[in-house]
């Protein structure tokens, strides 16, 4: 999760608003601004509408691209329809189609309405930077107005809220740790590398687990690694603070390290992480690799490698915007399918008036733009793509992850006390929550010495639709 998202919904709402507003300005060609012209007359469609603000059936129009106001009212889904259209007309080069499909979209869409409005508001952005290649400067300034209101107390409010009605985040904590205490049994020097920007709200149950084993009490190392370079040192003392005074309260002997200022995971070493050779390793991956360029994704695997760790944990959401990059169009609908799961889940989890739901709507936003209208967008000033420097979220699904994992590793199945955990995990939260699991394995040393195990990682499901990916590995 980015810590971007834990802003102040009192303090920033209104910088927001100026901010989606703002983005119909700011590109410099004739064309971008004749959509300016049209667009700018319609900005009170971004203030909250005075009707079926949070109704779970949108009021939709007939999805052509005629002129919104011939058009009856109907029911299904039209937002997709339009934000496909429209991502067809920009990769056409169809001026006149964009010109008019946004100008709809602008009129149809609000971050306040249900769901179809929030995703054309949000898909809306990203289409417009795209069409006027201006995608760099407005998440710049969104990440900006986003920092300003950075605290410790509003990210641990928002991630704990997140994690009481959905199992998004806590899916893969809790296998993850389970498979991390299986690995690292019966050892008395720990060193978890945790490469995951969730402000160590994985660790707590871990650390309760260490204290009740049944032989000695171990040493554990906590060694943090921020690939999310949008938080903050005072934020990262406060969560060490914290974790130091709840391994004291349970007895565990406890050391905690932060490393900042890494642009590539792969340059980083055993020195650098203050790797100790009567260390037991375990390296914590939690949506981190898909920060990863692509190209250099196999070279942090072999840095995983070099490590000579237990056990390699990993967790990603279930999407494939990776293989798709150089297309537009495919890349837009994986994301548009993506995030449509993601909203109709928020959607069910929160209230309507939700101010975390809000606020984890406009990180989706941050992301979204991210992902489609940063790529070949270069800053003016050192000429470097947002991609290139480890900000764009170039996801993929499990499968294709566990093509690369295993050109370095072996799977480690999950055993059936993981997998009962995480099935009392989801029993505490709404129906539409599942657990998905491979095929037991069918041969091999691994099948003879752990029969009750399962291979190639679990899924967690949102109305059978697989959002999260979660696995393990050894060398």
């Amino acid at each position: 999760m980015d810590t971007t998202l834990y802003t102040n919904y009192n303090t920033s709402t209104a910088k927001d608003n100026q901010t989606h507003s703002n983005i119909y300005k700011q590109s410099s060609n004739g064309e971008a601004a004749a959509i300016v012209t049209d667009m700018q007359s319609s900005t009170n469609s971004h203030q909250p509408p005075s009707q079926n603000n949070h109704t779970h059936t949108s009021t939709s129009l007939s999805c052509s691209t005629s002129d919104p106001g011939d058009q009856p009212p109907g029911t299904g889904k039209w937002a997709s329809k339009l934000l496909k259209e429209c991502a067809r007309a920009i990769s056409e080069r169809d001026s006149s189609k964009i010109h008019h499909l946004l100008w709809m979209l602008n009129e149809l869409a609000s971050p306040y309405g249900d769901c179809d409005q929030k995703l054309a508001s949000y898909f809306l952005q990203a289409l417009f930077c795209k069409a006027t290649e201006s995608g760099q400067r407005c998440y710049k300034t969104l990440i900006s107005v986003a920092e300003k209101s950075h605290s410790f107390d509003s990210a641990r409010k928002l991630i704990l809220k997140f994690q009481e009605v959905s199992p998004w985040t806590t899916f893969g904590h809790v296998a993850s740790n389970g498979v991390i205490l299986e690995a690292l049994e019966g050892e008395t020097k720990l060193h978890i590398i945790d490469i995951s920007n969730t402000l160590c709200t994985q660790w707590p149950t871990l650390l309760e687990a260490l204290a009740t084993r049944n032989d000695e009490t171990p040493h554990l190392k906590l060694t943090v690694v921020l690939t999310n370079t949008s938080i903050v040192g005072s934020v990262m003392k406060e969560v060490g603070q914290r974790m130091e005074k709840f391994a004291r309260l349970m007895g565990v002997p406890f050391e905690f390290n932060v490393i900042r200022g890494i642009n590539r995971l792969c340059e980083l070493s055993k020195e650098g992480l203050g790797v100790q050779e009567d260390e037991a390793i375990a390296v914590n991956c939690i949506g981190a690799m898909r920060r990863v360029e692509v190209e250099e994704r196999d070279a942090v695997i072999r840095m995983f490698q070099s490590l000579r760790p237990r056990i390699v944990t990993v967790v990603e959401e279930e999407a494939d915007v990776s293989s798709t990059r150089n297309d537009f169009v495919n890349s837009f609908e994986e994301c548009l399918r993506f995030y449509t799961i993601y909203f109709d889940m928020l959607e069910e989890s929160f209230p309507p008036t939700s101010n975390e739901r809000l606020m984890l709507e406009r990180e989706c936003s941050r992301s979204i733009l991210r992902i489609l209208a940063c790529d070949g967008d270069h800053h003016e000033e050192n000429n470097t793509s947002i991609e290139s420097s480890g900000e764009c979220e170039r996801r993929e699904r499990g499968s294709q992850w566990a093509e690369r994992l295993k050109e370095g590793f072996a799977t480690v199945g999950f055993s059936d006390d993981v997998v009962d955990d995480v099935k009392a995990l989801l029993k505490r939260y709404r129906t539409g929550w599942s657990l998905v699991l491979p095929p037991p394995q069918q041969g091999g040393d691994n099948y003879h010495h752990h029969h009750d195990q399962y291979s190639s990682g679990i899924y967690l499901t949102w109305k059978e639709d697989p959002v999260v990916w979660a696995s393990a590995w050894k060398p």
